[in-house]
């Protein structure tokens, strides 16, 4: 769970984090690495020798649900092939709308961006998604989703990806600019957004 919230890791740094020594967390994180499912890597930071980083594989982000994987991706693949893109297209609006009115509604009384984000971060988070957010030094906010629960489904549609954007856009308005940094989609760690507002 922290290598998946935070990326690579040192055993010192995940020890810390665990509340034991980095010894003990280097032992387990060996035990991970046997089992295939953590990787070290050797990182060069100034002079003595490089540090190691320790972060999940293939095998190990596969242990964070992907809901429904399989069926999900037949079902968009059936809808596109038997009635065609524009169907999909009508599926992924009505998802579209039908989120957005909730969210909308669990965001009714906010009134600054931080406060949206906060109430989006705990939506988005009981859906799966490990989501946070911080306030950076430069005025912008860092919404941060650690892991996307329709990972195959986005893979296989594109369209869920810029349907998820703009519910974003439309929960925190036009005076809020969003930037993707990072996209799981596009083979990032996680999906990170920028927000700034522009007035």
């Amino acid at each position: 769970m922290q290598l998946k919230m935070h990326g690579p890791l040192t055993a010192a740094d995940l020890g810390k984090r665990l509340g034991t020594t980095g010894e003990a967390a280097r032992q387990q994180l060996m035990r991970l690495g046997e089992s295939g499912l953590v990787v070290a890597t050797s990182q060069r930071s100034g002079v003595g020798r490089p540090r190691q980083e320790w972060s999940l594989t293939e095998a190990g982000q596969t242990r964070f649900p992907d809901t429904h994987a399989t069926l999900t991706v037949e079902l968009l693949d059936s809808i596109r092939s038997e009635l065609g893109e524009q169907a999909l297209n009508t599926v992924i609006a009505a998802r579209e709308r039908r989120t957005g009115n909730v969210y909308a509604a669990a965001m009714a009384g906010c009134r600054s961006l931080n406060e949206k984000v906060e109430v989006l971060s705990e939506l988005r988070s009981a859906e799966g998604y490990m989501a946070d957010w911080s306030e950076q030094e430069d005025g912008t906010v860092r919404f941060v989703e650690h892991h996307c629960p329709i990972c195959a489904a986005a893979t296989a549609c594109q369209g869920f990806c810029r349907s998820e954007m703009a519910i974003f856009r439309m929960l925190l308005g036009p005076s809020v600019e969003i930037r993707r940094d990072e996209h799981i989609v596009n083979g990032g760690r996680r999906c990170t957004y920028v927000l700034s507002e522009t007035q």
